[in-house]
């Protein structure tokens, strides 16, 4: 089976793929985002703890070579400042990418030129045709990257397919990017 790169860039944000190595700064960057991602991301509870975060770390590098998940540090400046990946449960083809920021990095581009980058990373698989984000309509920063990128609104759905946060009102928007319009949009004219 095909596998992403390890690393992709779109500067000054590198990808890189997260192994075991990263767990500790990855625990850090947890614990302190904690409360900024509890509103939107259900695995961010009250009782998270470092240990699960490292295990979380050790077992990325399984779920990638089993090809469950892929799962990228988002690194500016040497310092990892968040998560993105993707993740085959969208059918055949297919590729759900989602990503999240430490709160001090947010706000500058850096979630969108990651998923940019994530996009690049996705479409360089040759049984890969489309991609899709999925986020509760409520998230509105979230709403921003599909946007952005090319993504295009195809569904709301509820209920949600993950348990609801506190911050979220339970309509799932889904966004599709197929590699034809990926290739369209990133084709200079002429």
């Amino acid at each position: 089976m095909t596998r992403p790169p390890a690393f992709s860039s779109n500067p000054p944000v590198l990808l890189r793929r997260l192994t075991p190595a990263d767990g500790p700064e990855m625990v850090r960057v947890v614990m302190e985002s904690v409360a900024h991602l509890r509103p939107w991301m259900a695995w961010a509870a009250d009782d998270l703890t470092a240990e699960q975060v490292l295990a979380n770390a050790a077992a990325s590098t399984d779920a990638w070579d089993r090809g469950e998940d892929y799962s990228y540090a988002i690194v500016v400046d040497t310092a990892i400042v968040g998560r993105c990946g993707m993740i085959p449960r969208i059918g055949p083809g297919g590729l759900e990418l989602g990503y999240w920021l430490h709160p001090t990095h947010t706000g500058r581009g850096l979630a969108t030129l990651a998923t940019a980058a994530l996009v690049d990373a996705a479409f360089t698989l040759p049984h890969i045709d489309h991609l899709k984000i999925i986020h509760d309509s409520a998230n509105t920063h979230s709403r921003a990257i599909p946007q952005r990128l090319g993504f295009h609104e195809v569904a709301r759905v509820s209920p949600p397919q993950e348990p609801l946060t506190s911050a979220e009102n339970g309509v799932d928007v889904h966004w599709l990017l197929t590699r034809a319009q990926y290739l369209a949009h990133r084709t200079p004219a002429g």
